[in-house]
């Protein structure tokens, strides 16, 4: 394929921003490599589809996290999205920025320009808000389309109002710079559709001519001249190949595929690359360290006096729904993973929400996230907004294709433990509230005998799982922070020409669903670049 001046790999949702912005707003040559197909599985594009892809290993990973205590020794599945878009193209379409101290956060452990003041306008630029206007904190021009909800169900409206009898009022948005409050989710759906980073970035940029986009490419190495990044190899339909970059390569892989990519490459923990046998060219002892992710039990109770998604995804009402979203209105099928929201406080002395409760009009089958329940329910589940737990990412052995050893560490850290269990008895006061009482008949999970602080949380033990929020490793951090693996300016510490642009960098967990702030820091890092550029 010849030289370029910038390879990227990995087209998920930072990739995607990054490669529109840069194709679009440069003469670089650009070369975006994604190891996945392109994403046309019309599940993709169904909001509702990725019930579907949970189990599809041609647009999912399929990755496993290590049982720990906290999970009973279960091993859980972590979906990580496989295919143009990445994970935006197979989540549960939830568009939330996290709390502005998040990122004021991140810049006083010594990130320079990534306060809420410098990435505010980032967030306002990638976004097309079709809510009502807010021009101090909603974009309108952008090219993510981000919905309020169309549609409404009257036990979401027992929810909100429950809430509000427990002091958690309704929030108008929750995206405006103040979380804690009670409000329907808002969705990167429009006109029953998905709005994937590909749909919404890449797509458009893909008629120009200085990018190229190659899929099903498994990018199995980062080539060095010395200490400086060259260009990638890569496998495609059985052959090795390689692609040389005369400016950057641009790790985009995400959580998992990122640090895998550099310890492969030699860059990482000593002691790590010499057990798996490979030779070490840049020791960077945080590449896979800062694991973070938010973890759940989910509670769920019978329902009664209203149909619940249960019924609504069955027979003669489900063809109803399909007739309702091809005529555009409101419909089961153009809906995200979670109707409602409640962010709250574990403890009423905070000055903002710790906590992040969803609802859902739906029940599931033991054991499963993605089969509803035959008879009418509810679910609501409670985490914490920022773990402290810290997990690992580690590569296995030197073959690209073995599927690295995640090591999550949930509810390590005591202080996580304490929070989700009052999340846990906050989601119990919902359920009961007088307003959702017409409704309530009884709780399945964890069930009525189920009461002390122990028994709560060993519901953890036994059914908890992965919220699919992975951020943090390849932290950023400054000079002195000999664990951090990025700078300020996302350049991996020690090399030239390398840099990570995904929710791997993020230093700590923002109080929110990810895949936001990782388009915001593909919108960042396309600044970073343009910038040097410029000086250049």
């Amino acid at each position: 394929m010849g030289d370029f001046d910038l390879v990227i790999v990995g087209a998920g949702s930072a990739g995607c921003v990054l490669a529109s912005r840069l194709a679009e707003g440069t003469s670089l040559k650009i070369c975006l490599l994604e190891a996945g197909p392109r994403d046309r599985h019309p599940m993709i594009h169904l909001p509702v589809g990725w019930m579907k892809l949970m189990n599809n290993s041609s647009y999912n990973w399929m990755y496993e996290a290590e049982g720990s205590d906290w999970t009973g020794g279960r091993r859980i599945a972590v979906p990580r999205g496989k295919t143009l878009g990445g994970s935006s193209s197979i989540n549960g379409n939830i568009f939330n920025r996290g709390a502005p101290s998040d990122f004021d956060h991140w810049a006083q452990r010594g990130n320079p320009g990534w306060g809420y003041a410098d990435v505010l306008p980032l967030f306002r630029r990638m976004e097309n808000w079709l809510g009502p206007d807010s021009e101090a904190t909603r974009g309108k021009d952008g090219r993510l389309k981000v919905s309020p909800s169309p549609w409404t169900h009257p036990l979401c409206e027992a929810f909100l109002a429950g809430a509000e009898s427990l002091g958690i009022p309704r929030n108008p948005d929750y995206n405006a710079g103040q979380q804690f409050g009670a409000a329907y989710s808002q969705r990167t759906i429009a006109s029953g559709r998905r709005q994937s980073a590909s749909q919404a970035f890449l797509q458009p940029a893909m008629k120009c001519r200085n990018l190229s986009v190659v899929t099903n490419a498994h990018v199995t190495e980062i080539l060095f001249d010395g200490s400086a990044a060259t260009g990638v190899r890569y496998r495609r339909n059985g052959r090795t190949s390689e692609i040389r970059a005369r400016g950057e390569v641009v790790l985009c892989g995400g959580v998992i595929n990122s640090p895998q990519l550099l310890q492969l490459s030699g860059i990482g923990d000593p002691a790590h690359l010499a057990a798996i046998g490979v030779p070490v060219r840049q020791a960077v002892p945080g590449v896979g360290a800062n694991l973070r992710d938010h973890y759940t039990p989910r509670f769920t109770a019978r329902v009664k006096g209203v149909d619940t998604f249960n019924q609504k995804a069955r027979g003669l009402a489900f063809g109803g729904e399909v007739a309702k979203w091809l005529f555009g209105k409101p419909s089961i099928l153009s809906l995200p993973s979670t109707a409602c929201y409640a962010f709250a406080k574990s403890d009423p002395v905070l000055d903002e929400s710790d906590l992040q409760i969803t609802f859902m009009p739906a029940s599931y089958k033991e054991g499963h996230q993605s089969r509803l329940d035959d008879e009418p329910g509810m679910t609501l589940a409670a985490w914490q907004q920022r773990p402290e737990s810290l997990g690992t990412v580690k590569a296995r052995s030197s073959d690209p294709y073995e599927a690295p050893e995640i090591t999550p560490n949930y509810l390590s850290s005591e202080v996580d433990r304490k929070v989700l269990l009052a999340g846990l008895r906050l989601a119990r006061k919902l359920m009961r509230t007088d307003a959702m009482a017409p409704f309530f008949a009884g709780e399945l999970y964890p069930g009525e005998e189920i009461q002390s602080d122990e028994e709560l949380l060993n519901t953890a033990r036994e059914r908890g799982t992965t919220t699919f929020h992975m951020i943090g490793t390849c932290r950023m951090g400054p000079q002195h922070d000999a664990s951090a693996v990025v700078d300020h300016e996302l350049r991996v510490r020690g090399t030239q020409g390398l840099r990570v642009a995904d929710a791997s960098i993020m230093p700590t967990m923002p109080a929110a669903n990810t895949n936001a702030a990782a388009l915001m820091i593909g919108e960042k890092a396309a600044d970073l670049i343009k910038v040097q550029l410029a000086e250049a």
